[in-house]
């Protein structure tokens, strides 16, 4: 084979084997239902997780969002008994 063949012969990219469902997707149903029951607080559980995945989970790093959380969690708690 000669360059020029080489050079003409179209690459065809492999296929790639189809993606695997989800191994935990109940797991992550489970979650969404966990994030809808925090209301008006699942905007920072969200916020949390971002940041805890953003900074390889060092909770160090992501304490602004732990504390509105918390916060945010007790004024909850607080309107429930009321």
């Amino acid at each position: 084979m000669t360059y020029m063949d080489r050079k003409q012969t179209p690459n065809a990219p492999p296929s790639s084997p189809p993606l695997p469902p989800p191994l935990h997707q109940d797991d992550a149903d489970e979650d969404d239902e966990t994030v809808k029951q925090l209301n008006q607080c699942s905007s920072l559980y969200l916020s949390l997780q971002d940041c805890l995945i953003n900074t390889d989970r060092n909770w160090k790093s992501c304490q602004k969002e732990v504390q509105a959380l918390k916060a945010c969690n007790e004024r909850r708690q607080k309107d429930k008994r009321s």
